[in-house]
């Protein structure tokens, strides 16, 4: 009896999770569109390259100040003060280091990619990674707590906040300035707001063994984290030193589409997975049972989503950011295909982490790697579009890699997967192409952009509901409940 209550209890929060991860990554992505409009219609192709050229520095230096204990922090059962201390001075003396490194190394940085300014500028921007440090704590402990709800209303209120300080700075002439204090002042005021819900502070009293103790799973993790960075970055690097900072913009601008789209499933079922798995791990079937699931509903969402954004992508680009990104177009369609199956990697990495399997994710990672860089490279020759195709192929196919081991470990079959993800695939791809053509005599590119999403949405919608996806039906009564409920509460409350 306790156990099917416990079974229902998970089921509840996770339920609300998702509907609050969803609520917090679609508002996140929606302020993000806005915010990019804004700064991409301010500023020129070529600034916003000269900030991407720095992304990958900040990135890393954000997974080595992390070192995989973030994840570590929430796979302990039995948790303690002094286990989140213990990370969290941990953190703080690494971030630290790498900022003083960093700032050392700014003119090497500038003399690689041939931009002076980029000394002065990566010296103010990796400020942002220390307060970033900070806040790894308390997000551990929100995380831990399912406190989806909470960590939702500070990342909507600092993206909204430090998002209108970057346009302001842009329509007033700071040029890459505003990205760089937009995306520092967003770290500083994430950090403040994660404190404020979390109610944890750390304590004096240093003892390092926790990080002792959790080291072994943690730097796993952190070399996969590394490494996935590095495979997501690569192109950027590879861009910025063999192209000009016009072709490295028109690229990060397209990652950057890409990437707030995937991220919109990715983050939503990034906020329960773990911490859900990892209540479970003792229970194969179970786990293997919402581990199926929860790629249901991942691929439900994530191929009409990355796959209609590859079909409005001309006329989402023309009308948001104007002509002069236009050659952006090609390259956010190739990501977009490939950015559907990202959110699925979530999901399996996840898996690993629960199980504490973090050395699979780490060496899966490491192979991805080397795969990717070798594809790319094998199609510098060719030229710049090629490089992308060769990306994105990698990333679709390297899939199968992970579904090997979660075969292995939980008894999840590769027909099992075919069966969970084809239908919704195949689905949405047909949507995507009756869409088209239906909509080819329209030549107004409003009308097209308009036309394109209402019909889509619609088609995938009414094909759902005529073929009775559960997952469809589940959403549809876990919003219906919803609203009810809420309805119930006011009536209480009047």
């Amino acid at each position: 009896m306790n156990h099917g209550d416990d079974n229902q209890t998970l089921k509840q929060r996770t339920a609300q999770g998702l509907f609050w991860g969803f609520l917090s990554s679609g508002g996140t992505q929606l302020l993000n569109l806005i915010i990019g409009i804004f700064l991409a219609r301010l500023l020129t192709p070529g600034e916003y390259g000269v900030v991407g050229m720095l992304a990958i520095f900040s990135l890393i230096a954000g997974n080595l100040q992390d070192s995989g204990f973030g994840v570590a922090l929430i796979n302990i059962k039995d948790i303690k003060h002094n286990d989140y201390n213990s990370v969290f001075w941990f953190n703080i003396g690494v971030s630290l280091f790498l900022y003083a490194l960093l700032f050392l190394c700014a003119p090497l940085i500038a003399a690689f990619y041939h931009q002076p300014c980029l000394t002065s500028l990566s010296r103010f921007l990796f400020l942002g990674f220390i307060f970033a440090a900070i806040g790894i704590t308390p997000n551990a402990v929100l995380t831990r707590a399912l406190r989806v709800k909470e960590k939702a209303i500070v990342s909507l209120l600092t993206l909204a906040v430090s998002g209108t300080v970057g346009v302001v700075m842009a329509f007033n002439g700071f040029s890459y300035w505003s990205l760089a204090a937009q995306q520092v002042l967003y770290n500083v005021m994430i950090c403040i707001g994660r404190y404020y819900f979390a109610r944890w502070m750390p304590s004096f009293h240093v003892d390092f063994t926790p990080v002792k103790q959790m080291f072994s799973f943690s730097y796993k993790v952190l070399i996969t984290t590394v490494l996935t960075t590095i495979n997501n970055n690569v192109l950027t690097v590879v861009f910025g030193r063999l192209f000009p900072a016009e072709s490295v913009g028109n690229f990060t601008q397209a990652n950057k589409w890409n990437t707030m789209a995937n991220q919109l499933v990715s983050n939503t079922v990034a906020q329960v997975a773990q911490p859900v798995l990892t209540r479970i791990n003792d229970d194969n079937d179970r786990q293997r049972r919402i581990f199926g699931k929860m790629l249901r509903f991942t691929a439900f969402m994530a191929f009409p989503v990355m796959l209609g954004l590859s079909l409005v992508a001309p006329q989402f680009i023309i009308i948001a950011i104007g002509e002069e990104w236009a050659n952006s177009i090609p390259l956010l369609q190739i990501l977009c295909i490939s950015g559907a199956f990202i959110p699925l990697y979530t999901v399996y990495q996840n898996l690993f982490l629960s199980l504490g399997k973090s050395n699979i994710y780490m060496w899966l990672s490491i192979g991805q790697i080397v795969v990717m860089l070798a594809a790319v490279l094998a199609c510098h020759s060719m030229g710049f579009k090629p490089m992308v195709m060769a990306f994105a192929v990698v990333n679709i196919m390297w899939l199968l890699a992970w579904q090997v081991f979660a075969s292995r470990l939980i008894g999840y079959r590769f027909t099992t997967m075919l069966r969970d993800l084809l239908p919704f695939m195949l689905i949405a791809l047909v949507v995507m192409v009756a869409t088209y053509f239906l909509t080819l005599p329209i030549s107004n590119i409003y009308a097209l952009l308009v036309a394109r999403v209402v019909i889509a949405v619609a088609l995938y919608a009414l094909t759902m509901k005529l073929l009775r996806a559960k997952i469809f039906e589940e959403c549809v009564e876990f919003l219906r409940t919803r609203r009810h409920k809420s309805t119930g509460d006011n009536n209480i409350n009047d």
